[in-house]
């Protein structure tokens, strides 16, 4: 009898700006020893520029760093962990496009300890004035999406196990 191997973990942690997506999402692949991938680096010099400037992304500015995010998940061997804003419904659909098995950790807080923590962190390229945007783009993740709503005002590690006892 042959041993299977389980399917490479695919995770996309997701969440409006300063709910703490990088922290957790390198955490959670630090316990799973696979890649982590920062969605953040894969947006074009132009989306970057707009953001820093104050101005929210269109869906036209999202939807190719979107694909080009599940794509680059589905390609890490062995499994990875993706911090992304994954804010709509139709964006989580568009990642599972390019990474089918990909399962969603959803980062839920209050809209003034994300303000907080936006305001706090330093060299980031998204100001804390576009957080209402990214709270005005987001749906939940539904019930018939793959993955988990945590808790984010926890420590991390607290919501590492979490969502692994959960996964």
């Amino acid at each position: 009898m042959t041993a299977t191997r389980p399917a490479a973990p695919r995770l996309i942690v997701m969440g409006v700006s300063g709910v703490g997506k990088s922290t957790v999402a390198s955490a959670l692949a630090a316990a799973l020893g696979v890649g982590f991938l920062d969605a953040d680096d894969l947006h074009t010099a132009e989306a970057v520029q707009k953001m820093a400037a104050g101005d929210a992304l269109t869906d036209a500015d999202r939807l190719p760093w979107l694909t080009a995010c599940g794509v680059a998940l589905a390609a890490v061997p062995g499994g990875a962990v993706l911090a992304c804003s994954a804010l709509a419904r139709r964006y989580r659909a568009l990642l599972r496009d390019g990474a089918p098995t990909a399962r969603f950790v959803e980062l839920a807080a209050d809209p003034d300890v994300v303000m907080a923590r936006a305001t706090a962190r330093e060299g980031h390229f998204m100001p804390p004035a576009l957080v209402a945007s990214q709270f005005a783009t987001w749906e939940p993740l539904g019930a018939d999406e793959p993955g988990v709503s945590v808790d984010a005002h926890r420590r991390v590690d607290e919501i590492v196990a979490d969502v692994l006892s959960r996964l």
